[in-house]
């Protein structure tokens, strides 16, 4: 059966962050995800964790100015300090919260920076990552996004993001494999998932269109939890998605796999 974790910046909006906890854990989810810890003390996340016996399955590194619609700076080449200062923080909160694996946001790709430039940039500052976090037995994960919804994303597919990792060659860098995304990038997921498993080290899912709760789009996922879970896939996999009428209201198709 999958391990469903709850992504708390998508679900469960209607409540305050460090509320969001015990609905996740009262809605039947074991594990949960979010972009980004930093607002708050490691302390009070640790312990919303324990009180709901919950596993803290991943977030990601600092990604630049959110709010400014910055989406990641690992392929910035005028950035890279303040990258490797994130990876330090991500560090101290990941080996707080227990938490095994952080997934690093290439970003958009600067206008006045060339492709060349921006993917050597993004291959030092993962290879200089995956080494800090194997120090720390945190796994590094990179993921493909779509150029739909944030256009001129560096990593946008998986044979792109696949051919990276084996670029770099390290043994601590996995790739974060996003079912929304890449159906509206490329398709053929389940074949995708197939071939490239053993490099991949977390799932995230929404529907299509939309990027709402399963059952409300085109993705069959009756038939392709089942199918992850029968290749042997242990990993977690998390509900990253817009819910269409409140959380609560749309969970109905988490029924079977709490």
């Amino acid at each position: 059966m999958p391990k469903l974790c709850a992504n708390l910046s998508m679900l469960f909006n209607e409540y305050e962050f460090l509320d969001k906890f015990e609905r996740a854990a009262n809605a039947g989810f074991k594990g949960v995800e979010y972009l980004f810890p930093y607002a708050y003390s490691v302390n009070s996340i640790k312990q919303r964790l324990m009180d709901n016996q919950l596993t803290q399955v991943l977030f990601n590194l600092p990604a630049g100015d959110w709010d400014a619609g910055e989406r990641g700076i690992t392929c910035h080449p005028d950035r890279i300090s303040e990258f490797r200062e994130g990876v330090e923080q991500a560090i101290e909160y990941a080996k707080a919260l227990n938490c095994s694996q952080c997934n690093t946001l290439a970003g958009i790709v600067p206008d006045n920076v060339s492709y060349e430039l921006a993917e050597k940039t993004l291959i030092d500052n993962l290879r200089f990552a995956a080494d800090k976090l194997k120090q720390h037995d945190i796994k590094l994960l990179a993921e493909a996004i779509n150029t739909y919804d944030i256009p001129g994303f560096f990593l946008n597919n998986s044979a792109q993001s696949i051919a990276l990792i084996n670029k770099i060659e390290s043994d601590n860098l996995f790739y974060q494999y996003d079912i929304y995304h890449m159906q509206r990038m490329e398709g053929e997921v389940a074949n995708t998932i197939q071939r490239h498993l053993p490099a991949i080290g977390h799932i995230q899912l929404a529907d299509n269109p939309g990027r709402h709760e399963p059952g409300s789009g085109e993705i069959n996922y009756d038939f392709l939890l089942g199918f992850i879970d029968k290749l042997g896939y242990e990993g977690w996999i998390g509900a990253e998605y817009i819910p269409v009428n409140g959380t609560e209201q749309g969970l109905g198709w988490l029924k079977q796999y709490a």
